[in-house]
């Protein structure tokens, strides 16, 4: 029998478990929005608790349908751009790399930290194609240099932002929209009443991570590069498929947040189109 993969992430990288048992529960739900089987190999390679990082088959749908919205995004904008350059950062153990159908020559980099890339080595089966992975903190500047800069680039960035403090967050936008010629960011992120109430998520409770960054104003961002425009901000309260939720315990908790104005802005999924000054 293979011998089962040790986890020995703590704090902020840590939180990338929960994201992946969220993934897995949904591919084994009767109505799956990802069907993502790699996740549920992945959990079944890991020893590792999953009861710490607070996944229900509720908050497991929210999740999944968070990563089909930028799934979406990503496709889309891929359907326009066939020879673009795709910064999957801070890729956790996610296998978008393969869920996708992406055009041969589209160019690919997953980003994360050296001990999250050798775990993906060891649980994840390479996606094929033109595919890269970088071994670096995303906020560390050598390893963009390693991205040839001739293509248009859309950076997806789930479950980061938040982590990032806000001058980090603001340094590698700057840097992502300055190097390519155009492209896309698509992340999530938390507003600051979700910074402020983030000891009531479980997997951050439990890892000992931290958030930072708090967006309220999706619009601020626009400020940091000419040419950055926010085309999409999807309200996590208002994200397509919150029909698939239960009423009680899904969909009335939603439409009771959503009409609370401190709290309807808790989250955002965010589509930003940019101009660069490469050249």
């Amino acid at each position: 029998m293979e011998q089962r993969a040790k986890i020995t992430l703590t704090g902020t990288p840590e939180t990338l478990l929960a994201t992946l048992y969220s993934r897995a529960l949904d591919a084994r739900s009767r109505d799956p929005v990802l069907g993502d089987e790699h996740a549920v190999a992945a959990v079944r390679r890991i020893d590792y608790d999953f009861r710490r990082t607070g996944i229900n088959a509720v908050t497991a749908t929210g999740v999944a349908l968070r990563a089909k919205l930028l799934d979406d995004w990503l496709t889309a904008f891929l359907a326009d751009h066939e020879e673009a350059t795709v910064l999957h950062l801070a890729c956790g153990l996610d296998t978008r790399a393969r869920r996708l159908a992406r055009p041969a020559t589209v160019r690919w980099f997953d980003v994360d930290l050296p001990e999250v890339i050798e775990l993906r080595e060891r649980l994840l089966p390479p996606p094929g194609g033109d595919y890269t992975q970088l071994a670096a903190s995303v906020t560390e500047q050598e390893w963009l240099e390693r991205v040839p800069a001739d293509r248009p680039a859309v950076a997806v960035f789930e479950g980061l932002a938040m982590y990032l403090r806000e001058e980090d967050g603001r340094r590698l936008i700057e840097r992502i929209t300055g190097r390519f010629p155009s492209g896309e960011l698509l992340f999530d992120v938390y507003g600051t009443m979700g910074i402020r109430m983030q000891k009531l998520v479980p997997a951050v409770r439990r890892t000992g991570a931290r958030m930072y960054w708090g967006v309220d104003d999706p619009r601020v961002i626009e400020s940091w590069h000419d040419g950055l425009v926010c085309v999409d901000a999807v309200r996590s309260v208002d994200m397509p498929g919150l029909e698939r939720l239960p009423l009680l315990s899904g969909r009335l908790p939603l439409w009771v947040l959503a009409r609370i104005p401190r709290l309807r802005d808790v989250g955002r999924i965010l589509r930003f189109r940019y101009e660069g000054n490469a050249g």
